[in-house]
Order: structure tokens, then C-alpha cells, then sequence
């Protein structure tokens, strides 16, 4: 069945009809922040660079969590289309909208005093404390944008339409960079024009959103039935895939967040090192997660309509060019990681740092692909618990193994990180196989929102 599966012409086609626009939009984002990198790295200064990575850290720990805004979207929307339930569809909407305001809203309250107290955890210097806070309070006031975005992009991804996500992504970065461009080189704002850039960037890309919505919902008749909304079992099932979505997140971000609070304890040049090599990471990553989104949207769809060969066809098929995506970019670090490095900064101890761990950074993607695909799978079929017990088994095994592998300095910490990697795939495919094995991908862990009330 693989093999036949992967010479199903149509499903390679609808696949990357998803995933190139998807990699496409996904390269945009960390390419910003390899400019805002490069653009701050050619100051003169280490600690302007690292109050850039750490301060974007913090923000990105504080958004990221916040990633199921996307990820719980997607699910219910492309089940909906798989449905032909166009009145699902625009429900699913209206509650990303709105969760994302309402979250938005709150973590603006509570993230100065956070920030705060995760920087004591870092001990930083006093030029490095004082410029990630300046960094990390200006990015605030785009906070309501990107939870907007995501919602907006999770939405329109599960509608199988690609397409609109690339605007949004494409429009919001490339405001980035010319603005970061003009505010930090023209205006010499330095740290703080990067983050007004990044602000402006995000309420760019969530306009573009909005405007493109309308159209989307025509290609899915439908009605949205306004007293569904005011039902609580019509919110429920969301509620608890965002929950579940949302512990998972936040210990990944966990993960992300230790590797740089241990790099800040191991100097200025450490962290700011740890950050390049991130920055390669999260290339890689957000590259390979345009066929992770195709599964999201693929097999969601394929669930919905409960088509059991359709779900093996887009595996099979989403799984093989993984790999060898995850290839390429491993060969790319390996042989062009220096290149890479130099690109980024020319600040001597950050570049010698960065250039000598470049070898974990190549055998990170086919580590990692493997958990990117199956997160794609879950989100897909919306088991969001499942997905939350794997990332928290792998950090409960990864973290003590990083407390024991300290005395190896920043190569621990690398080990570690790999390992976390390789724990978080291996957990995923155990609950995949077993899920294959029973059938179970069609009895959903959470029913559809119901366009229309019981009774209506």
C-alpha cells in the first residue's frame, strides 16, 4: 500500500498545492528574524544582538504558546469542509477571532511583570537587561495582531486555501524587513526600530487577513447561526483542543526557553551564538512545516469525510518528501554552515562559537522532521490530548538528562536538545502506530462545533 500510495499522482499534486504556499509563507518568518539579526549583528556591540534574541525569545515563548489559535482552527475547519458544513466553517472563524482577542488582551496584562522576572532568571548583564526590556515591551503592542494572524491562517489553511496565508505572511514580512531596514540602518533607532518594525509588520499581515476572509467563505456556502454561539457545547470541543494544544506548546516553548536562559549563563557570545544557530533551526523547521500544514489540512479533510485510503495516500506521500526535504537541509548546514554563520554577524567570538556547533545544528532537521509530520496528523484529526502526553513525556526525560550533561557546557546543552528532538518523534509515532492498529482515527476525540443549535 506505501508504494502504491506514493505513485498517486493526484495526491502529490494536492499536497503541494498546500505545502508550497505554506513553505513559501513559513520561510518569510524566519527570515525576518535572520535580518533582524543581521541588521543588529553588524553593531558594534554583543549585547545589542543577544537583547534581540533574548527579547524576541521572550516574545516568541509568550506567542507561541498561544499556537493553537492556528493549530485547533485548522483541525475543525478542514473536518468542516471534509463535511461540506459551510455554517461550521464560518463559526470556526468568528471563535478564533474572538478567543484571540480575548487572549490577547490578557496576556497584555500579565506579560511586563513575566518578562521581569524571567530576565532575574537569566541574570544578564545591565546593557542586556535594559535593551530586552526596551525590545520586549515595544513588541507588545503587536501581540493582539499575531494572535489575530494565527487564527486567520489556521482558519484559511483548513479551508484548503494556501494562498491566503502566503499574502498574509509575505505582506507582514516584507514590511518587516524594509521598515527594519529603514528604523535601524536610515533612522539609527538600533534595538528599538527592530521591535517597532516587527509591530508594525504584524497589523500589516492581520489587515490582509481580514480583507481576504470574505471572499474564502464564498467558496463554502453556508449560514452562521448567531445563537450557536451563546451555546456552551458549541465552544467546548474547541476549548479543549486549544487547552490540550496549549499545554503542549508550552512546554516546547519551555524547551526553547531553557536553551537560551542556560546560554545567557554561559556568557554574552554563548547566547548570541545559540541564536544563530536557532535561527537555522526555525529556518528549517518552518520550511518542513509546509508539509506538516498540508497534512494538517489533508488529512483533516480526509477524516472528515471518513476516507481511510485518502489518509494513507497523504501520510505516504507528505512523509516521503519530508525526508527528503530534511535531507537537503542537513547537507546545507553541513557544508554551508559557515556561510551561514558569517551571514549573520561579523563579531569574532559569536562567529567562532557559532561555526563549532554547527554539527548539531545539521543533524537537527532529520531529527526533528519526524515530529513536525505527526504533529500534522494530530492537529489534523484534532486529538490534541494525545499530542500533549508525547511533548510532556519527552520534556520529563529530556530534562534531567540536560541537568546531567551541564558539566559539558553549551555541547550538553546541544545533546540535550537533540535528544528532546528525537524523544518528542518517537512518543508520537508510538501513539500513531497505535491508533493506526485500532482504527482509531476516525472515532474523533472531539465532535465538530455544530453550526445550528439542537432544535433550531
Amino acid at each position: 500500500m506505501p508504494m502504491t500510495a506514493w505513485r498517486h499522482r493526484p495526491t502529490h499534486r494536492r499536497v503541494w498545492a498546500l505545502a508550497a504556499p505554506m513553505i513559501l509563507s513559513n520561510l518569510s518568518v524566519p527570515l525576518v528574524t535572520l535580518v533582524d539579526t543581521a541588521v543588529i549583528g553588524h553593531l558594534p556591540h554583543a549585547h545589542q544582538l543577544a537583547a534581540v534574541a533574548v527579547g524576541g525569545s521572550l516574545y516568541t515563548l509568550l506567542v507561541w504558546v498561544l499556537g493553537f489559535l492556528r493549530m485547533g482552527t485548522t483541525g475543525f475547519a478542514a473536518q468542516a469542509v471534509g463535511r461540506g458544513d459551510g455554517g461550521a466553517l464560518r463559526q470556526v472563524l468568528l471563535q478564533g477571532l474572538l478567543l484571540a482577542l480575548g487572549f490577547a488582551l490578557l496576556l497584555g496584562l500579565a506579560a511586563v511583570p513575566l518578562s521581569g522576572l524571567a530576565l532575574q532568571l537569566m541574570q544578564p548583564s545591565a546593557e542586556l537587561d535594559a535593551l530586552t526590556r526596551e525590545y520586549f515591551h515595544t513588541r507588545l503592542f503587536g501581540l493582539p495582531a499575531a494572535l489575530a494572524s494565527y487564527a486567520l491562517i489556521g482558519w484559511f489553511l483548513g479551508a484548503q486555501n494556501a494562498r491566503a496565508p502566503l499574502a498574509i505572511l509575505l505582506i507582514a514580512n516584507l514590511t518587516n524587513v524594509a521598515l527594519d531596514l529603514w528604523f535601524v540602518l536610515g533612522l539609527e533607532w538600533d534595538v528599538a526600530g527592530a521591535a517597532r518594525a516587527s509591530v508594525l509588520a504584524e497589523w500589516a499581515g492581520v489587515l490582509v487577513g481580514l480583507a481576504l476572509a470574505p471572499k474564502a467563505l464564498a467558496r463554502h456556502p453556508g449560514r452562521l447561526n448567531a445563537r450557536a454561539l451563546g451555546l456552551w457545547r458549541n465552544w467546548r470541543p474547541l476549548l479543549a483542543v486549544n487547552r490540550d494544544i496549549f499545554i503542549r506548546s508550552l512546554a516546547l516553548q519551555l524547551v526553547f526557553f531553557l536553551v537560551t536562559t542556560q546560554g545567557t549563563r554561559l556568557g554574552d557570545a554563548t547566547v548570541a551564538a545559540n541564536a544563530l544557530l536557532l535561527n537555522g533551526l526555525m529556518l528549517t523547521a518552518h520550511a518542513l512545516d509546509g508539509l506538516a500544514h498540508a497534512v494538517e489540512a489533508l488529512a483533516g479533510r480526509a477524516i472528515g469525510a471518513r476516507d481511510r485510503r485518502e489518509l494513507v495516500r497523504v501520510m505516504t506521500v507528505a512523509g516521503g518528501w519530508s525526508l527528503l526535504a530534511s535531507l537537503g537541509f542537513g547537507l546545507f548546514f553541513l557544508l554551508g554552515g559557515t556561510l551561514f554563520v558569517q551571514l549573520q554577524t561579523d563579531i569574532p567570538q559569536v562567529r567562532e562559537q557559532a561555526i563549532a556547533y554547527l554539527p548539531y545544528l545539521a543533524a537537527l532537521p532529520l531529527v526533528a522532521v519526524w515530529s513536525y509530520l505527526l504533529d500534522g496528523l494530530f492537529i489534523g484529526a484534532t486529538r490534541a490530548r494525545e499530542m500533549r502526553d508525547s511533548m510532556l513525556l519527552a520534556v520529563a526525560i529530556a530534562l534531567p538528562l540536560g541537568w546531567m550533561l551541564q558539566g559539558l557546557g553549551n555541547h550538553g546543552l546541544w545533546l540535550a536538545f537533540l535528544a528532546f528532538m528525537l524523544l518528542r518523534a518517537l512518543c508520537l509515532g508510538r501513539l500513531a502506530w497505535k491508533l493506526q492498529r485500532d482504527d482509531g482515527w476516525f472515532t474523533l476525540a472531539h465532535q465538530q462545533p455544530h453550526a445550528e443549535p439542537k432544535g433550531s
